[in-house]
């Protein structure tokens, strides 16, 4: 007698593709897109074979083909006609959707994450991080930041998905952290891609000093400015998550940086006093001490108005036209009369 092929129930298919039990079922009526075996005549159970196609059609679906289009790829890649409402294949050689197509496609919000102004086409990032699909995830992140540029990839997509994803897992008891820590380790990945891929920055310049203040664990937002920086081929030290204070002095007498950036995530973990500081930290031989400018990023600040040497920009971009500006000023007065006059 033949063996009887394992067989799961919607339920667990869902929970391991990262979708709902309802999208199944939807796509199951709409598309043809459901087990092939039903037990009992109604209840679905999948098969191996059946959890690959459903895997395909995600595949598809995050990458920005229709799901009508995508069904009928999945449903033909495992060697069954297609469904009522699937698209017809296209033919060979026929180039993947334009952005503009995608855009019109109207995909779910990313798998119940609620993604507010993030954009139709870009919500496949989330709905890849629920699956836990990291190949996916990185795709997606290098297509986009190619694309689109680490600006608008940072300020549009990924902090937007990422303050999704915390907001559910704050609401969920503690469901959905690994796929926080899954998507931040990825976004992180793409980031460093790009600050090691920038060119070299000048060596003669005072870099720029990133640093999260003490009791901030959350260091990714730097990690984007750092990025956007070494693009920009501006030099800069980053030194991350919960510095402490005089850890951080030190690093600026050592450094001697133009400019300090300190991130704070919440107002809990903002401190006027670490800001002060460092304002006051001077370098440099005695009788001619440089202090830094101080840059106090991240919404744990606040809208409060910067004290004298610090400034307080509200997003990367802004902080990246801030940094430059000071950057060329401080770079322009190091130069000497002479070496000016050429």
């Amino acid at each position: 007698m033949p063996e009887t092929p394992y067989r799961i129930t919607t339920g667990a298919v869902a929970r391991r593709l990262g979708v709902s039990p309802t999208t199944l079922r939807s796509w199951d009526r709409r598309y043809g897109i459901g087990p092939s075996v039903r037990e009992g005549g109604r209840h679905r159970r999948w098969a191996p074979e059946d959890i690959a196609m459903l895997e395909e059609m995600c595949r598809l679906t995050t990458s920005g083909v229709p799901p009508a289009e995508a069904a009928g790829a999945a449903l033909s890649r495992a060697g069954r006609p297609p469904g009522a409402g699937t698209a017809p294949m296209p033919a060979a050689g026929t180039p993947p959707p334009t952005a503009g197509a995608r855009r019109r496609r109207g995909p779910g919000s990313g798998n119940g994450l609620r993604l507010g102004d993030v954009r139709q086409e870009f919500r496949g990032l989330a709905r890849a991080a629920v699956r836990l699909d990291g190949p996916t995830l990185d795709e997606l992140l290098a297509d986009l930041v190619a694309t689109h540029g680490l600006v608008t990839a940072w300020e549009e997509v990924m902090a937007p998905t990422l303050h999704a994803v915390g907001r559910k897992w704050e609401s969920s008891d503690d469901r959905y952290v690994e796929v926080e820590h899954l998507l931040s380790w990825h976004i992180s990945t793409a980031l460093r891609r790009i600050t090691g891929n920038a060119p070299s920055a000048a060596l003669e310049a005072a870099p720029v000093l990133l640093s999260c203040v003490p009791d901030e664990p959350h260091s990714l937002p730097l990690e984007a400015l750092a990025a956007g920086l070494a693009e920009r081929g501006l030099p800069m030290r980053m030194l991350g998550a919960a510095v402490p204070a005089e850890a951080l002095k030190a690093a600026v007498r050592r450094v001697g940086p133009s400019a300090v950036v300190l991130w704070s995530q919440s107002r809990h973990t903002a401190s006027h006093a670490v800001a002060r500081l460092v304002a006051n930290t001077g370098f440099g031989i005695k009788g001619a001490r440089t202090h830094p400018l101080v840059v106090l990023a991240g919404p744990g600040w606040g809208h409060r108005t910067a004290a004298p040497g610090m400034l307080c920009p509200v997003s990367l971009s802004e902080a990246l036209d801030v940094l430059t500006r000071h950057c060329a000023v401080v770079s322009a007065s190091s130069i000497a009369p002479d070496e000016a006059d050429g």
